[in-house]
C-alpha cells in the first residue's frame, strides 16, 4: 500500500528561542518544538518528570464526593464490588483498585463481566447479582459513563455507584455518587487523556492522601498504570508521560509476580519499553477477556506468590495462542471478502458481519483491515439470537465515534473514542446501517485520508547515524502517541547485495546497504514486496532508530516503516544545519 511521507514544518524563531536557553543541539530543540515543548521548564518537566509533578486527584470532579462514599461504605462494612470491563485497561483498573483497598478492607471483591454472555460495560447480570449478594457499593473502572438506565436500577435497588471512566459522557450522567471523568464538560482536571485505569489511580490516591496512607503504596502500582497507556494508546505526554515514565521504571525495577510472569513467557528483554508491552504483554492480558473470562487476567494481576503467578501466566499464555489461530482465520475470511467483491472497492468504509466468526477477535480483525485497506472499518458478529455485536477501528483523522453516533437511531447501544468504538445493534437493522454508515463516511472523510500518512521529522543524512545520536533520541521515551518515536528518512540508499526476504513466509525485508559510502542495515516488517525496489537501482527509507546488539556489540539498526524508488533530490546538508558529529569509521 502506497503511504504518503509528510514532513513536518519546523517552527524556526521558536527553536532557535529554546536553543539560545537550553544551550543544546538545534536537531534537540526542533524535536521538542514539535512536541509542543518551547520552553526550558517545559523542557525540564519533559526530561526530568517527577512523581510529584501528579496532579491533586482531588482537581478532579466529584473526587471529595468518591472519596467520602468509599469511607462511608468502609465504615457501614458494607460489601464493595470492584467491577471492570474485561480489556486490558479495564482489568489493570480492577486489579489495582482491588489490590489497594484489600489492604485497607476485607468486604471487597472483584466482577469482569463476560463478553459473549453481558457484553461491554455496566450490566444487568452484575447489579442483579450485587442486590443478590448484598452489595452496598460498586466501583466501575473503565465503563459506566454511559450507562444511565442500568445505574438508576441498581439506585433503586439500593446499590451506589462511584463510576471512573474515561470515555465521552452522553447529554445525561449517570445518577451515581461520584462520576470521575476528566472528559466531563463540567471538570476541570488540569489533563483529560488518562485511562480508565489511571482514574482508578488516582481515586486510590485521593483515598491515600485523605487517610495518611505513604504514597510508596499507590506509586507501586505504577506497573498496572503503564501497561493500560500502553495497551490503551493513549497520549503520553502530561500526567501519561510521568505515569508511563516511572510505571516503566517499576515494571523494569520490581514487577509484580503477574507481570514479572508474563514478561518471561514473552521473552522480552531487558529494558521493557512501551512498544514490548503492546506487542508482548497487552495481548496476552488481552487473550483472557477475549477467550474466555477477563477474570483469569485480574487473578494474575493479583497474584502475590510467584508459583501462582507462573500458573495463571501459562493460562493466558495458551490462551492468545488459541485467540492467534481464531484471529489468522477469520482475518483471511474478511480479507477475501473485500478482494472478491467488487462492489466493495468503490466504497469508502468496510462493514463486515458474520455470524460465525468468534466476538473475542472482531476487533482485531477490524483492525487487520485497516492494515490493508486503510478505510474505517467495522467487523460485526452475533451477541446473541436477536443483536450483532460490532467493534470498529479508524484511520488517522478520521473520527469514527461521531460517524456511528449518526447511524444511533439503528443501535442499540454504542460508545468508544475517536479511533476505536464498539456497538451493538440488531441483526434486522444491519443492512440498513451498513448503507447509513457508508453514506455518512463517504460525505464527511476527506480523500487525503484513505492513504496512510507517515510523519516525518525531518530528512537524515547517513553519515550522521551513531550510537551518540541513538542515545540523544532515547531520552525521548516513554514513547506513543503525541510522543511518537522520531521519524526520519535517508535518500539515496543502495543494495550492498545482501539484502534478502526473511522470517515465516519471508513477509520481512532484512536491508543492507551502502550510502554515502556508510553500511547501514535495517528490518522492515511485512514489507518483502518492496523487495524489487531495494534491489533495483537507489532508494529512499522512512525509519525509526533502535540498537542492535550482537555478541556484545551495539549497532545501530533501522526500523523501516516504508521503502521508496529514490529520485535522489540535491541534498541539504542537515548535519551541518543541526551541529552533529559523523560517524566515525
Amino acid at each position: 500500500m502506497e503511504k504518503r511521507w509528510v514532513l513536518l514544518k519546523s517552527d524556526e524563531a521558536a527553536i532557535s528561542s529554546l536553543q539560545a536557553d537550553l544551550k543544546v543541539s538545534r536537531i534537540l530543540c526542533d524535536l521538542l518544538v514539535k512536541r509542543g515543548i518551547k520552553t526550558i521548564s517545559a523542557a525540564k518537566d519533559f526530561f526530568r518528570p517527577r512523581l510529584e509533578d501528579l496532579h491533586d486527584p482531588f482537581l478532579m470532579k466529584d473526587m471529595d464526593l468518591a472519596i467520602e462514599r468509599l469511607e462511608m461504605a468502609m465504615s457501614r462494612n458494607e460489601k464493595i464490588l470492584v467491577f471492570g470491563d474485561y480489556d486490558v485497561d479495564g482489568t489493570t483498573a480492577v486489579s489495582l483498585v482491588f489490590s489497594f483497598l484489600r489492604e485497607y478492607y476485607f468486604n471487597i471483591e472483584y466482577y469482569i463481566p463476560d463478553r459473549y454472555t453481558e457484553g461491554y460495560g455496566v450490566s444487568l447480570q452484575s447489579i442483579d447479582y450485587s442486590i443478590k449478594n448484598g452489595v452496598g457499593l460498586i466501583i466501575a473502572l473503565d465503563c459506566g459513563i454511559k450507562a444511565v438506565e442500568k445505574i438508576q436500577h441498581a439506585k433503586e435497588n439500593g446499590v451506589d455507584y462511584i463510576i471512573c471512566d474515561h470515555h465521552r459522557p452522553g447529554e445525561v450522567l449517570p445518577p451515581a455518587c461520584a462520576v470521575l471523568d476528566p472528559k466531563r464538560e463540567d471538570c476541570d482536571y488540569p489533563y483529560n487523556e488518562l485511562t480508565g485505569c489511571g482514574i482508578g489511580f488516582k481515586l486510590v490516591q485521593g483515598f491515600a492522601m485523605k487517610n495518611d496512607i505513604p504514597m510508596k503504596k499507590v506509586y507501586d502500582l505504577l506497573d498496572l498504570v503503564v501497561v493500560s497507556i500502553a495497551a490503551d494508546i493513549v497520549p503520553i505526554n502530561g500526567e501519561n508521560r510521568v505515569l508511563s515514565f516511572f510505571g516503566q521504571e517499576k515494571l523494569n525495577r520490581s514487577p509484580r509476580p503477574g507481570l514479572r510472569s508474563l514478561i518471561s513467557l514473552s521473552k522480552v528483554k531487558k529494558p521493557i519499553k512501551v512498544s514490548d508491552i503492546v506487542f508482548y504483554v497487552a495481548p496476552r492480558i488481552n487473550a483472557a477477556g477475549r477467550m474466555e473470562s477477563g477474570n483469569a487476567a485480574v487473578k494474575l494481576l493479583i497474584s502475590e506468590e510467584n508459583s501462582a503467578a507462573v500458573l495463571n501466566a501459562d493460562v493466558l499464555n495458551t490462551q492468545n495462542t488459541e485467540r492467534r489461530e481464531i484471529d489468522k482465520t477469520i482475518t483471511e475470511e474478511a480479507l477475501k471478502i473485500v478482494r472478491t467483491v467488487r462492489e466493495m472497492d468503490d466504497k469508502k468504509s468496510i462493514v463486515l458481519y458474520n455470524s460465525n466468526w468468534h466476538k473475542g477477535v472482531i476487533g482485531i480483525v477490524a483492525s487487520r483491515m485497516i492494515e490493508n485497506f486503510y478505510k474505517p472499518s467495522i467487523i460485526m458478529t452475533d451477541a446473541d439470537e436477536f443483536s450483532a455485536a460490532g467493534s470498529a477501528r479508524s484511520v488517522k483523522g478520521f473520527d469514527i465515534y461521531n460517524a456511528i453516533a449518526e447511524c444511533s437511531e439503528l443501535l442499540e447501544q454504542f460508545g468508544g473514542h475517536k479511533y476505536a468504538a464498539g456497538l451493538t445493534i440488531l441483526k434486522e437493522n444491519i443492512p440498513a446501517f451498513i448503507n447509513k454508515f457508508e453514506m455518512v463516511v463517504a460525505r464527511s472523510i476527506e480523500e487525503k485520508q484513505l492513504t496512510p500518512e507517515l510523519n516525518v521529522d525531518f530528512e537524515l543524512e547517513a553519515q550522521y547515524l551513531s550510537l551518540n545520536f541513538y542515545k540523544i533520541i532515547d531520552q525521548f521515551s516513554p514513547f506513543g502517541p503525541i510522543n511518537h518515536k522520531p521519524v526520519f528518512v535517508t535518500r539515496g540508499l543502495y543494495d550492498s547485495g545482501n539484502s534478502t526476504t526473511v522470517g515465516q513466509d519471508g513477509r520481512h525485508l532484512k536491508v543492507d546497504a551502502y550510502c554515502d559510502g556508510l553500511h547501514l542495515r535495517g528490518i522492515a516488517f511485512n514489507q518483502a514486496a518492496k523487495y524489487d525496489v531495494v534491489k533495483d537501482g537507489k532508494f529512499d527509507i522512512c525509519y525509526t532508530l533502535d540498537v542492535n546488539v550482537w555478541r556484545g556489540r551495539k549497532n545501530v539498526q533501522l526500523m523501516i516503516k516504508d521503502i521508496k524508488k529514490s529520485k535522489v533530490p540535491e541534498k541539504e546538508n542537515i548535519g551541518n544545519k543541526y551541529n552533529l558529529q559523523p560517524v566515525s569509521s
